[in-house]
């Protein structure tokens, strides 16, 4: 799994890049405003890729790249600086930046260049697969957004994880306790029971917000009403079977 760690000292900003890496697929290993933290986390986490800003609390992002570099870290730093002088910039190009991006900057442009960094010589049957793995977590969060389940609850990972296993193993819905369940727990490093119950509460927060009929609008019929809704395997093999479907066309 590709995993970032952020380094950044606005904690909204952090938070959002944050939300959107892990929408993207992405393990977030860390985040967090000190430098000194940070290299602690960069040492103990191994992440894909660092996103960095230049002014931490602590240590610079410009140490926390010397460290990394003293210390043999074969690391690809996504820089995010305030400062457009060219000493700034080939300094942090020269540690190991691969990318210098000047704020304000938006977190889908900040993790479109981290997806760049880690294609890089990535074989063309393997990127052929991220994208279509891609095009897929896309397509289904489309889906959580007009049905109402936020990105922010665990059940929404759990969820679009058990969508995808069900879409390239459709057998696996028939056994979702002991199957389905215990493969997302062991990914995300929980218990079965606690991806059942986030889940089934991710599910609740859709029927809650009364989003019904745009339940049966993705779904082409109405297939309920009211407060009526599906258990856990019943959603996820609708959204399943649904995706299944439109690749076929």
């Amino acid at each position: 799994m590709k995993k970032v760690l952020i380094l950044e000292s606005n904690e909204g900003f952090a938070s959002e890049l944050a939300a959107h890496f892990r929408e993207k697929g992405y393990e977030v290993c860390g985040v967090t405003g000190d430098g000194a933290e940070g290299m602690k986390l960069l040492e103990s986490s191994a992440p894909s890729v660092v996103v960095l800003s230049l002014l931490l609390k602590n240590c610079d992002g410009f140490t926390v790249m010397e460290a990394a570099k003293s210390g043999g870290k074969k690391t690809d730093f996504i820089v995010l600086g305030n400062f457009s002088d060219d000493k700034i910039i080939g300094r942090a190009i020269a540690l190991g930046a691969r990318y210098y991006l000047m704020k304000p900057v938006s977190a889908e442009l900040v993790e479109e260049r981290a997806a760049e960094v880690l294609e890089e010589g990535v074989p063309k049957a393997e990127k052929y697969e991220r994208r279509r793995a891609g095009s897929l977590d896309e397509r289904i969060s489309n889906i959580f957004i007009s049905i109402g389940i936020p990105p922010h609850i665990k059940g929404y990972n759990y969820l679009r994880e058990g969508i995808k296993l069900a879409v390239n193993d459709p057998h696996i819905i028939n056994n979702v306790t002991k199957g389905l369940y215990p493969i997302i727990g062991e990914k995300f490093g929980t218990t079965a029971s606690k991806v059942e119950r986030a889940i089934r509460h991710a599910i609740e927060v859709a029927w809650n917000r009364g989003r019904v009929d745009a339940v049966n609008a993705i779904f082409g019929a109405r297939v309920y009403i009211g407060t009526e809704k599906p258990t856990n395997s019943e959603f996820i093999a609708l959204v399943a079977d649904k995706l299944i479907l439109e690749s076929m066309v």
